[in-house]
């Protein structure tokens, strides 16, 4: 009530132009003696100044819609910039990975080595054969853990490692033999350490990596280089009986690149894969281990490496020939190998 009031009250102190006449021609009594009114109406010469007034009220709803344009045009414009920024590469990974390390010790391998080596294990195979030695990935606090399939193929049981040296026993969960890849599980673990899965796809040929694994049962052990070269086909065997063999003659696990044959006989049962390349030192035991960018986040799961342990004693040792499967591959794998794999 008291603002309707207030602007009856504003309206009261405006001159009214009709105001006047009504004044002089209702107030004072009539009398058919007097003169007639003037021709003129001066009340009438404020008139213009209603469709003027009504033109001011008018600009407010334009103003408003020129400004709503300029804020469209704005947002238009920031919604075009940001879509160009995240497609660079450098805001792609900002956007889909993260820093493991902190900002001030990034590049740095000791930091990166110290933040990620929790999330490595060593994982031994029982075989009817002998054993098998090789490195997993954690990458649930549960305990999931991701390996080479190559490295448990024909277990009887499983034991696993962690970095504390704590010692679990570990079951299959499943098994792709044509991407070389498995999931496992170790029973009663739980406050496990996962690791930060990165995005392969923004992987340069020369950037920086350390690969971290157990080569001949040292476990925890870290090397860096660079990656050599990306999407090589390598093929591996998939024929257990065949790869154990060759092990057992004290090389790796057997592969093909470039139409060449490493660590022996692939055999007939073989699967080809798209690989990165790195010239990281590897050995056999890091099989499952993880290749890590310089932000602390795997960028994929080493597989095949060359070690010339059959031949002389200065040229044994790793030769600067390693493959990784790709970690976009292991994650677009993760919900099969999850429901036993596609091997089952």
């Amino acid at each position: 009530m008291t603002e309707s009031f207030r602007r009856d009250g504003e309206y009261e102190n405006e001159q009214n132009p009709y105001q006047g006449a009504q004044q002089q021609y209702s107030a004072t009594p009539v009398n058919p003696e007097w003169p007639p009114p003037p021709a003129h109406q001066p009340a009438y010469a404020a008139q213009p100044e209603a469709p003027a007034d009504k033109k001011k009220r008018t600009r407010g709803p334009l103003a408003l819609l020129a400004a709503v344009a300029i804020v469209a045009a704005a947002i238009g414009g920031g919604t075009a910039y940001g879509i160009q920024e995240l497609t660079h590469k450098d805001e792609t990974v900002a956007a889909t990975t993260t820093s493991v390390v902190p900002s001030s010790k990034k590049g740095d391998i000791a930091a990166v080595a110290a933040a990620v080596s929790p999330s490595i294990v060593e994982v031994k195979a029982a075989l009817d054969s002998g054993s098998s030695t090789g490195s997993g990935v954690i990458i649930t606090s549960g305990g999931e853990i991701i390996t080479n399939n190559h490295v448990i193929a024909g277990a009887s049981s499983i034991q696993v490692q962690t970095s504390d040296g704590k010692t679990y026993t570990a079951k299959v969960v499943g098994t792709d033999s044509k991407k070389d890849l498995a999931l496992i599980k170790l029973e009663n673990a739980s406050g496990l350490k996962p690791a930060s899965l990165g995005d392969s796809a923004t992987v340069d040929v020369g950037d920086s990596v350390i690969a971290i694994g157990s080569p001949e049962g040292l476990t925890g052990t870290v090397t860096s280089g660079i990656v050599s070269a990306l999407n090589r086909d390598v093929t591996v065997s998939t024929d257990e009986s065949q790869g154990r063999q060759q092990q057992q003659q004290g090389g790796g696990w057997p592969f093909e690149f470039g139409g060449q044959q490493f660590n022996g006989d692939t055999g007939s049962s073989t699967t080809t894969y798209k690989a990165l390349q790195t010239d990281a030192s590897l050995n056999p035991g890091n099989s499952g281990g993880a290749l890590i960018d310089m932000n602390g986040n795997i960028i994929g799961i080493n597989s095949a490496m060359y070690s010339a342990s059959s031949a002389s004693s200065s040229d044994a040792g790793s030769v600067g020939l390693g493959f990784a499967i790709p970690i976009n591959t292991v994650k677009s794998d993760l919900a099969t190998l999850r429901a036993g794999g596609s091997d089952n």
